[in-house]
């Protein structure tokens, strides 16, 4: 047996617990035991706290190439019989660390997740870009990847993913899927994003905004007619706007905005909340623009966003806040935990009155 072999076995090991508990990450982190994430919370597994050498020996031979050559590594790993895995290997305090997320089976519905019913209509949208922000582990893939499978179902198109890595596999049905794995199918997202609109598609989803290059780019495939899917970790509509212009230099910034108002259609943004019935439900928000919301972002006027979700109720747009209010008036979270999750407390007060509109 090689010592590549024997390590990975011991991943392996790992990962058989982290999938037989039930758990969405692994995290290996030197000084501690290695750990799992269960609906939220870490769990230690057997054994003894971690060093920095055992958790690169242990990690993938071509994610730890990658990371002695630049510090950091985001590999895809399978394993029979446990399924697929996205790894991140890195550094903490001179040591390497990994988060190894388990990648789900199958592609979820839409109506599996659970999110207010608007949403649905971010599958029906023929042009224009479209963003889903949120952090880190709110579910913004698997929301990305449920509406990109509504589209699969439901019309013959053409759909180009770019992703590092890819997450969820999705098979053809009506739709024909094209799915570029950087690192392994491109060597960058511009450069993937770029050979994809030479492809013809007419849905393209660029797993995160990670670069002004590619940020520039997506705008400029949805103003030419595409429909373009991507995410960004952000926590409302302002901020999720307010993150691609500040990506670029001042000089720039206008013109970006401009750029920006041109070409997003809709901006979704949620967050997981635990419920009280177990597991995590999402609230989210959601702004589908029109003439006011192009507006405030050519004048750089970001904090009226808010106030056109309400003015666009009837194209559906809501707020976090009707969200959350939803969510305490079915019994899946208590009003503590949705007057904390607020933006808006004031709004969401109102929301939760007897006579409210929530």
């Amino acid at each position: 047996m090689t010592e590549d072999s024997s390590t990975t076995l011991r991943l392996d090991g790992w990962l058989a617990a982290l999938v037989a508990r039930g758990g969405s990450d692994l995290l290996l982190v030197p000084g501690a035991p290695a750990s799992i994430r269960f609906e939220g919370e870490i769990r230690s597994l057997e054994g003894g706290p971690l060093v920095g050498a055992e958790i690169e020996a242990a990690v993938v031979p071509h994610a730890r190439q990658l990371y002695r050559e630049t510090l950091i590594a985001d590999s895809s790993y399978r394993v029979a019989q446990l399924g697929r895995f996205r790894i991140n290997l890195h550094r903490e305090r001179g040591n390497a660390a990994a988060a190894i997320r388990a990648l789900p089976s199958r592609v979820p519905l839409l109506s599996d997740l659970h999110l207010p019913p608007n949403v649905d209509a971010l599958a029906h949208l023929s042009r224009g870009l479209v963003l889903i922000g949120g952090p880190a582990g709110s579910g913004k893939s698997t929301t990305l990847a449920a509406l990109i499978h509504e589209i699969n179902r439901r019309e013959s198109r053409h759909i180009i993913t770019i992703e590092d890595p890819i997450e969820y596999e999705h098979p053809h049905v009506l739709s024909l899927v094209e799915q570029v794995e950087v690192g392994t199918d491109a060597p960058d997202f511009p450069t993937a994003l770029r050979a994809a609109l030479r492809q013809a598609p007419d849905v393209v989803v660029v797993g995160e905004m990670r670069d002004p290059e590619t940020m520039r780019i997506a705008m400029a495939a949805a103003e030419t007619g595409h429909l373009v899917f991507s995410t960004l970790h952000t926590t409302d509509v302002a901020s999720t706007v307010s993150r691609i212009a500040d990506s670029f230099p001042p000089e720039r910034q206008n013109t970006i905005r401009q750029e920006m108002a041109m070409a997003l259609t809709a901006v979704l943004t949620q967050i997981l909340l635990p419920s009280k019935r177990g597991g995590r439900v999402p609230a989210a928000e959601l702004l589908m623009f029109g003439y006011g919301a192009r507006q405030h972002i050519r004048r750089n006027a970001l904090q009226h966003l808010h106030q056109e979700i309400t003015i666009t109720k009837k194209t559906g747009s809501f707020s976090l806040e009707e969200s959350l209010a939803q969510l305490v008036a079915h019994g899946h979270i208590d009003r503590e935990t949705a007057m904390l999750s607020a933006i808006h407390p004031d709004d969401l007060e109102i929301f939760l009155k007897p006579d409210g509109r929530g």
